[in-house]
């Protein structure tokens, strides 16, 4: 089970943390997303990391502004997100793939589980 949590209204150029709580089994090997859904618009992947080792992955249109880490003692992913621009605004949702499913890691596809997103808006 997945958790999202932190999302609201930011101002352009401000920041937000989001969280991901996992629960209910064991992530040490899976792989754990960050997708988006602006209105209109499909789900589109933002961001990536292992749990345990592995380099994390951003999309373009993130990278150098956001920030995704983990806390394995805490079962918690989080995306810290900075420069925020009006065009972020979306809903955010965490996921997670089991070790045996392949894939492009950017294909919402190949992801199992999913939180139950936190909207995100950053007013221009």
């Amino acid at each position: 089970q997945l958790q999202a949590s932190g999302g609201g209204l930011v101002q352009a150029g401000g920041s937000l943390r989001l969280s991901c709580a996992a629960s209910g089994r064991t992530f040490s090997s899976y792989l754990m997303g960050w997708f988006r859904q602006a209105p209109g618009k499909e789900r589109e992947f933002v961001a990536a990391i292992r749990w345990r080792g592995g380099v994390p992955t951003y999309a373009d249109s993130v990278k150098g502004r956001f920030t995704i880490s983990r806390d394995n003692d805490k079962n918690t992913v989080y995306l810290q997100m900075n420069s925020l621009k009006a065009e972020d605004t979306a809903v955010y949702y965490c996921a997670s793939r089991p070790p045996n499913r392949g894939g492009y890691y950017d294909r919402s596809s190949t992801y199992t589980d999913w939180g139950q997103g936190t909207q995100v808006t950053v007013s221009s």
